[in-house]
């Protein structure tokens, strides 16, 4: 008796949707070149194993509501972009270019669970356990509690989680593990979504906690299907240069609290470090009179955060002059620009401008517009800041600065870190609580505000010469 034969279907990379025949453009969707071709088999294990516990329907006034106290981390920054720590029953997705630091991460924090919470289980599909037994000495895991399998079938890894029952479980990574009846092999759109779907599952009907890493794209997008972040709990990015040594940790999505905290953290030989002050580290390597440098203190979820803008603009001689926005929003970017040319008579359009953020930081918030304007009037000019001086406020098209919110917080950051001034929008002084030390200068303008700002040559020459202290 002849088998039938195998035939092939066309699934979507981006929302998971399937077709009978190739097409350029996503019938569900409607991105392009998404499609990839799947062989169809049989029915996998992971729909079999989904469907074999059914759910009944229950009135919503039946339903009562138990209390699931948060699992505290080790690590205070991993628990502020958590929103308190990890809820039981969730599966949370930790994504980030190679090298960046996810399983060291991971395997420091399921040390630390194993010790205090009772037994982990640790799993890679990339490593074997002599490898991650070398990681572990090199960042000082004694590994007691901590229990690491190296395995790649989805359906071993299950069993083995009934078996050991663990408080806390990690997947490293969902691209390398697969049912091994399943259509296609690890990685593939099939693969990802019914291995995802097996843990979420399992997570939820055990009440067990499940870290999962996964592969990031050349574009920085979790590889994959975009259905796998659909249907987990929480999506998280660790974002960092590979040759530097700081790390940030943003959440992406949370069904259990804010998207808008981040965690720092610093690479050292024995793993990643939490940095309890990242508006030091921002500010560590900022020269003193800087020139095209300005400090905003921006809002990270509940923390306020000071980062520092810079600007460089030279004269353009290219047709179109060049914009790169590193860190801020381009669309902001090239609104300030157009106030500063029209409202303030800064001399920009045949300019080429980079502005960054210093440290990797972002200041994607309408509070930046006002520091992003002054480190670019500074860079034209030639000229630094005042002394001491910083910079919080939304500019409008035109030239009128608003009021942001949470001001009082970011003037407290910038008192706690030793600043002088602090050039806000007039409309929020009425009613502003100023700290101790800290001066808060009202503008009602933008080119009110480039007056106080940076000082003229005269006050330039007189403040040279006054000594120090």
């Amino acid at each position: 008796m002849s088998k039938e034969p195998v035939r092939s279907i066309y699934s979507c990379r981006e929302c998971g949707a399937e077709a009978l025949r190739w097409e350029g453009r996503c019938p569900s969707c409607g991105q392009w070149n998404t499609l990839v071709e799947v062989p169809r088999g049989p029915k996998s294990p992971a729909a079999s194993w989904l469907s074999s516990r059914p759910g009944t329907p229950q009135q919503l006034s039946d339903v009562t509501l138990e209390e699931f106290p948060r699992i505290e981390l080790a690590s205070g920054e991993f628990n502020r972009v958590l929103g308190g720590g990890l809820v039981r029953g969730s599966l949370v997705l930790v994504g980030g270019d190679p090298g960046v630091g996810k399983s060291t991460l991971l395997l420091q924090v399921s040390g630390a669970l194993a010790r205090t919470l009772g037994p982990v289980l640790y799993v890679s599909g990339e490593e074997s356990l002599q490898q991650i037994k070398l990681r572990a000495e090199r960042l000082g895991i004694e590994g007691r509690g901590l229990h690491v399998l190296a395995e790649t079938d989805m359906a071993a890894i299950l069993h083995q989680l009934d078996n050991l029952s663990p408080a806390v479980a990690v997947i490293d990574s969902i691209q390398s593990i697969a049912f091994p009846d399943g259509s296609g092999g690890p990685g593939t759109v099939g693969q990802v979504r019914e291995c995802g779907l097996a843990l979420l599952r399992w997570a939820k009907e055990r009440g067990v906690s499940i870290l999962v890493t996964g592969h990031v794209t050349k574009e920085g997008n979790l590889a994959g299907p975009r259905t796998l972040e659909h249907m987990v709990d929480v999506v998280l990015y660790l974002e960092g240069d590979n040759l530097g040594s700081y790390r940030l940790l943003r959440g992406e999505k949370n069904r259990f609290g804010s998207t808008h905290e981040v965690g720092v953290f610093e690479m050292r030989d024995g793993g990643l470090a939490e940095v309890p002050n990242p508006s030091e580290v921002a500010l560590a390597s900022r020269g003193r009179n800087a020139v095209g440098s300005a400090i905003v203190p921006v809002m990270e979820g509940t923390r306020p955060l000071l980062v520092e803008i810079q600007a460089l603009t030279t004269p353009s001689s290219l047709p179109v002059p060049r914009r790169v926005a590193n860190g801020v929003d381009m669309g902001r970017l090239l609104m300030v620009i157009a106030v500063l040319a029209k409202r303030a008579g800064v001399p920009l359009f045949a300019q080429d401008i980079i502005v960054n953020v210093a440290g990797g930081f972002r200041a994607v918030e309408p509070a930046a517009d006002l520091g992003i304007a002054l480190a670019l009037a500074s860079s034209v000019q030639n000229a630094p800041l005042a002394e001491g001086m910083a910079a919080a406020g939304e500019i409008g098209l035109g030239g009128e600065l608003r009021s942001v919110a949470h001001l009082p917080r970011r003037l407290g950051e910038l008192s706690h870190m030793g600043f002088e001034r602090c050039l806000v929008p007039q409309s929020a002084i009425p009613s502003l609580e100023v700290p101790r030390g800290l001066k808060a200068l009202g503008a009602e303008t933008l080119q009110q505000g480039l007056h106080l700002a940076l000082p003229t040559p005269a006050r330039r020459a007189r403040s040279d010469r006054e000594p120090a202290g």
